[in-house]
């Protein structure tokens, strides 16, 4: 099963209510956010008062992405804010395992993220504690960028990774994702896809999602 995941980074924030029922109807199961602090990536978003707003608006998962120096002060607290989803980047938690072993505890999903420069070795360590990867194939910081081609070799690395250790996590998969690429992200292993632009970008959201996932239809 492909998920489509919206990223609510390329929402309309005065209209945020509106969007995210627009991607509900359009088939979204899962919402993403982006939550970023300035240090770890050049940027500043949302925090918990905006995950607790959205826990509240809609019925879907929220999938909430921590681009965070210290990810471990406070993956607990998204979760009791509303998240069903907390993803950290490896390179930025030096305890991981406590961290993810500590978002599973509360009741969510733990996920590892990984940039794109870094290698899959990073991660060999603590995919067995990880519910998902979130492959990030842009830069992480700001959303509009361009797909970079090499992470589809690393995707199907990472899937083999998975597939050799007997494992069942998941693979998620942000950046650059729209209609031109979507079905060869699927083709070699990605099962989450996070979109921003190519949702929210496209005048009516719900039928971005729609033809997202008409997109995957031969793969899934």
């Amino acid at each position: 099963m492909v998920d489509i995941a919206p990223s609510i980074l390329a929402a309309d924030f005065t209209r945020l209510g509106e969007a995210i029922a627009a991607v509900e109807r359009g088939g979204a199961s899962i919402v993403h956010v982006d939550v970023m602090d300035g240090h770890f990536v050049p940027n500043i978003t949302v925090g918990l008062p905006v995950v607790r707003s959205l826990a509240r608006a809609t019925r879907l998962p929220l999938d909430t992405h921590l681009m965070i120096s210290e990810p471990g002060r406070y993956a607990e607290q998204f979760v009791e804010a509303g998240a069903q989803m907390v993803s950290v980047h490896v390179e930025i938690d030096p305890h991981l395992h406590r961290t993810l072993t500590a978002i599973k505890a509360k009741g969510a999903q733990a996920g590892i993220a990984i940039n794109p420069a870094t290698p899959l070795a990073a991660l060999e360590e603590a995919l067995a504690f990880a519910d998902f990867v979130l492959l990030m194939s842009v830069n992480p910081g700001f959303g509009g960028q361009h797909f970079i081609p090499t992470s589809l070799d690393k995707l199907r690395r990472l899937r083999r990774m998975i597939d050799e250790r007997g494992l069942k996590t998941r693979i998620e998969i942000d950046g650059g994702i729209d209609k031109s690429n979507i079905a060869e992200v699927v083709a070699a292993g990605a099962e989450i896809i996070v979109a921003g632009t190519a949702v929210f970008g496209q005048g009516d959201a719900a039928r971005a999602v729609r033809e997202l996932l008409d997109a995957t239809v031969q793969w899934v």
